[in-house]
């Protein structure tokens, strides 16, 4: 059964997942949560897929939570656990992108904001249309960044300018983004689909396993030290040795030709 909040296309190993409520610049609410982790575990396991774009259909990539259940969530002044709704919405979702061992490609055509922010963070590489921006919306309504953006920030344009954007919520354009390093390449927005999809084909024909051992090798070695980083290295680099993909690439220098990787 398709999604009701998502446009999921696959096409030459890459697939597209288009968050889909435009009027509501494509606010995340529960449906679309489940929805979204769903297709997240179904591309993970295709033997097919070897790259993931997330957009957003119409202006905005995502304004982030929907707001729309507020008055039925807040009713009679209670206060709802927040906490108990970040986990279990949006922590399976940032696990799982980080997690994938596929390369995940945020196509950023508008606004992403607070939870669409941290989406858009956890994706491991960011194309972004001039018209786009970045807002850690969190502090205009009286909460703490969630969903990954406070580690994710830190880790990415350090303690200072992460808390800067944290605290003051301000918008950030996308070429502001991209000379901040939160943001890889901006372009016009006419050129937006042109530069992401030479960039997933790239990806999508590149050697599989080598690059999601990469993404597993970044993921863990801020968290060690030297000597227990360079082990990790060379544990996951054995690993990457015994691909067909290696063995292929090495043979393909020997010939003199461009490698034909297949994955695997």
């Amino acid at each position: 059964m398709a999604p009701e909040t998502l446009i999921v296309e696959e096409h030459d190993h890459i697939t597209k997942i288009t968050l889909n409520r435009p009027n509501a610049l494509n606010a995340i609410n529960d449906k679309m949560g489940e929805e979204l982790l769903a297709t997240l575990k179904d591309t993970e396991k295709s033997e097919t897929v070897r790259c993931l774009i997330i957009t957003g259909a119409g202006r905005a990539f995502s304004a982030g939570e929907d707001v729309a259940g507020l008055k039925d969530r807040y009713g009679e002044g209670t206060h709802p656990s927040l906490g108990d709704h970040l986990r279990k919405k949006y922590h399976p979702i940032i696990t799982r992108i980080r997690n994938i061992e596929k390369p995940i490609i945020a196509r950023l055509n508008g606004i992403a904001a607070g939870s669409g922010a941290s989406l858009a963070l956890a994706c491991d590489i960011r194309v972004a249309s001039e018209e786009a921006g970045l807002k850690q919306a969190f502090i205009g309504v009286g909460l703490v960044p969630d969903s990954g953006s406070s580690y994710l920030l830190t880790r990415m344009i350090g303690l200072g300018r992460a808390l800067e954007l944290i605290m003051t919520g301000k918008t950030i354009s996308a070429r502001e983004a991209e000379q901040l390093g939160l943001i890889n390449k901006v372009v016009a927005a006419t050129e937006l689909d042109k530069h992401t999809d030479e960039l997933a084909h790239r990806l999508a024909t590149g050697p599989t396993k080598a690059l999601g051992l990469s993404k597993r090798i970044v993921n863990r070695v801020t968290s060690l030290e030297l000597p227990e980083a360079l082990e990790y290295e060379a544990y996951n680099q054995d690993i990457a040795g015994r691909t067909s993909d290696h063995l292929e690439a090495v043979k393909a220098f020997l010939e003199k030709r461009q490698p034909r990787f297949s994955g695997k």
